[in-house]
Order: structure tokens, then C-alpha cells, then sequence
């Protein structure tokens, strides 16, 4: 966004009708989210009218905290896809941290205090995110070739260092990270200051907009985005209050997506990220220091890849071998994809990695519940995921097209 350079007032609302603005919008290829919130809400109607059990309190829980590992993952991969590279190792970045997490909290290893072992455990997977990310910044190897190496390094790590072939997580304040829930009452605390801090960056940044002399848009749309996240986030509590309560995975899942949308769209750096992934070279010869956005933005995928991984080592209790293993890194990367993050960089925003990993997860847990092997099941989302870059290469030419 630009300012208007003559524009001395702010203007609410727009010449345009909301149907003209849409119709705008479709021709230039300037949806945002909307056609993957329509889809999962397609999504979820069928599997309530075919699935038994599918649209109840505890099955609603189990897909938050199943999904919740890989949303943390994904947060980090939409900050890399941002700048226009990619990182190949998260799964097993996060299956380090995992296995830090265990060894440290061991009674008869280093026995230290919870709160110790994750911090070693996300400083452990920083410090693998900053290393990567200097290979690529400042000597300029491909991040396809550097993390696609960090892939088998870390996945190497993990297997010298489980010589018992498994970890049992015996601190009840690591596993609560992925095994807690609030109370109720908890529960409407939570969704009173999401709220607070939803609608409050709402309104700071259109005051923000207004002092700018940038024109804040349509009253009626603002109004609406300030009352959709509320209403999702009282109804989210209302129905896990109805069995276990709100998982504290879901508050970290939320709590990020909150510090990160405000990195990514109110600060300084944030402007720079999409810089660089909008073109690089322009970046640099207005300023940016290009190499060290690229180093951040890697120890950003680094650090949210141990917070996921210590999420998915404290659900099973414990780490083994195939930690960071299985579909993790497909469906991380999958999770931004879907939810709208383009492959091209410059283009996407931190929520997509919430909806993607959503879609992912209420794909799956309805097709198991409706008796489909793990093979179909892989096969669906690997349909999905072609269909959002497909997706994402159609809107791309037309944004080329409109000159935006």
C-alpha cells in the first residue's frame, strides 16, 4: 500500500459498490482467501452430512490439536515462501527440537527444568534456521540445495542421537503444551482477548492508515472483519466448553498467528519481506539489506519449526526415530500452498498457513472417520495441493495482466 501523494483527508469508503469491487477483484485475480475459506466451509458441510461423529465438540478438538504441529510449522514456511525460497527441512528441524526437548527433561539425563528444555530446544532449531539461512544469504547456495541437505542432516541428528530408539517425555509441563485444557471460564478469557487484540489492531492500523492520509477503505467491510474473528474465536470456546475445554495448542496456534501477522504487516521488517519476494534486486537498491531479511526469515522458520516440533513430541509423549518423519514436511509447506501463499514470493499472508493446515486436517480426519485408507487419504491432499498451485499460477498471470 502507498500513499496517496496529494491526499491531505481520508476518505471512508470507495466510489464502487461492493459488487463492482468484487467484480475487480475476480478480473484481476485479487481474491485473497476467500475461494479457500469457501472451500473449507464446503468441505466441512459435506463431511457433517456424511461423516458419523464428524460434527461434534471432541472431534473438533482432535482436529485442533492434530493440526496444530503443522500450523506452527507452516507459519515459519510462509515467511520463507514470502521472500521467494523454500525450506525443505522444517520436519526434521522440528524433530531436533523435539529430541532436545526429551534428552534435557530426562531424570536420569541432564534433568532441567521445563521451561530450560524449551528454551534449548527453540534456540537449538534458531540457531539450525540462522546457520541455513547465512548459507544461502551470504554465499548464495540455492535454499532448494541447503535445506534439501538440512532434510538428511537433521534427520541423521535425530536417528545418532535416540540410540534407545525412543524418548519418554516424563514432565508433565512439556506435555501440557500439546495435553492441556483450559477451563471454561479459561476458554472466554481467551476468546475476550483475542478479541480485544483482534479489533485493536484493526482500528490501530485504519487510525495508523488515517494519520498516513492513506484512504481506510470501505466502513462497512471494516466493520465486518472486526466482527468475523470475535464471533469465530466465542464460537470456537462455546463448543470446546462443551467437552475438554480450549486445548492450550490452540493459544499457541492463535497467540503466533497474532505476533506474526503483526510482524509481517505492521512493522518495518515485514514491509522488507515482502520487498525482498516482490524483487529482490529492486530491494536492495532502495536500501534493504537483502541477505540479512533472508537470515531472519530462515531463523523464523527455524524457531516456529521447534515450537511445532515440541507441540508434536509433547501429543505422543515422547520422541522416536521417525520424529519430524512421515507426510510433516509435505503437509507444512502444503498447509501455506493451499491456504494461499504463492510459490513466487511477495504474495500471501500469515493466516493462509491456518486455513491450509485446517483444510488439511478436516480432509483427513473426515475421510478416516468415513473408513478411507492412508493411501487415498494422501492421494486427496495431494490433489488439493495441486489444485492451489494451479490455483495460485492462474491468479498470478492475471495479476500480471491487470498490472498489479
Amino acid at each position: 500500500m502507498t500513499d496517496e501523494p496529494s491526499t491531505s483527508h481520508v476518505e471512508f469508503g470507495e466510489p464502487e459498490t461492493l459488487a463492482e469491487r468484487a467484480r475487480d477483484a475476480i478480473r484481476s485475480g485479487n481474491l485473497g482467501s476467500w475461494p479457500v475459506i469457501i472451500a473449507l466451509g464446503i468441505i466441512v458441510l459435506v463431511f457433517s452430512q456424511t461423516a458419523q461423529n464428524f460434527f461434534t465438540p471432541a472431534n473438533f478438538e482432535n482436529i485442533i490439536t492434530q493440526m496444530a504441529g503443522t500450523c506452527l510449522l507452516a507459519y515459519g514456511i510462509v515467511f520463507v515462501l514470502l521472500i521467494g525460497e523454500i525450506d525443505l527441512s522444517v520436519s526434521f528441524v522440528s524433530g531436533v527440537a523435539g529430541v532436545v526437548v526429551a534428552e534435557a527433561q530426562l531424570p536420569t539425563g541432564a534433568h532441567l527444568p521445563w521451561y530450560v528444555c524449551i528454551f534449548l530446544a527453540l534456540l537449538a532449531a534458531t540457531l539450525i534456521g540462522a546457520f541455513q539461512g547465512s548459507v544461502v544469504a551470504l554465499i548464495g547456495v540455492p535454499s532448494f540445495v541447503v535445506t534439501l541437505a538440512g532434510f538428511e542432516i537433521w534427520q541423521g541428528v535425530i536417528l545418532r542421537s535416540i540410540t534407545q530408539g525412543v524418548v519418554v517425555i516424563q514432565d508433565n509441563m512439556i506435555n501440557n503444551t500439546s495435553n492441556y485444557f483450559f477451563s471454561a471460564l479459561g476458554g472466554w478469557i481467551i476468546a475476550s482477548l483475542v478479541t480485544v487484540a483482534y479489533v485493536g489492531g484493526i482500528l490501530g492500523g485504519a487510525l495508523s492508515d488515517r494519520r498516513h492520509g492513506i484512504t481506510v477503505g470501505n466502513p462497512i467491510v471494516l466493520g465486518l472483519r472486526a466482527l468475523v474473528v470475535p464471533a469465530i474465536a466465542f464460537l470456537t470456546v462455546w463448543i470446546c466448553n462443551k467437552d475438554r475445554g480450549v486445548p492450550f495448542a490452540l493459544l499457541l496456534v492463535v497467540g503466533a498467528l497474532l505476533v506474526w501477522t503483526f510482524v509481517a504487516k505492521r512493522t518495518t521488517f515485514g514491509r522488507h519481506v515482502y520487498a525482498v519476494g516482490g524483487n529482490a534486486e529492486a530491494a536492495r537498491r532502495a536500501g534493504i539489506n537483502v541477505a540479512r531479511i533472508r537470515i531472519v526469515v530462515f531463523m523464523i522458520a527455524g524457531a516456529m519449526s521447534g515450537l511445532g516440533g515440541i507441540v508434536l513430541a509433547a501429543r505422543l509423549n515422547s520422541v522416536d526415530l521417525n520424529a519430524g518423519g512421515g507426510t510433516l514436511l509435505i503437509d507444512a509447506i502444503a498447509a501455506a500452498v493451499i491456504g494461499g501463499t504463492s510459490l513466487f514470493g511477495g504474495r500471501g499472508e500469515i493466516r493462509n498457513a491456518l486455513i491450509g493446515a485446517t483444510i488439511i486436517s478436516v480432509v483427513s480426519n473426515g475421510m478416516y472417520i468415513l473408513g478411507y485408507t492412508t493411501g487415498t487419504i494422501f492421494m486427496v491432499t495431494g490433489a488439493i495441493l495441486l489444485l492451489a498451485v494451479t490455483f495460485d499460477t492462474v491468479v498470478r498471470r492475471l495479476q500480471v495482466r491487470s498490472g498489479r
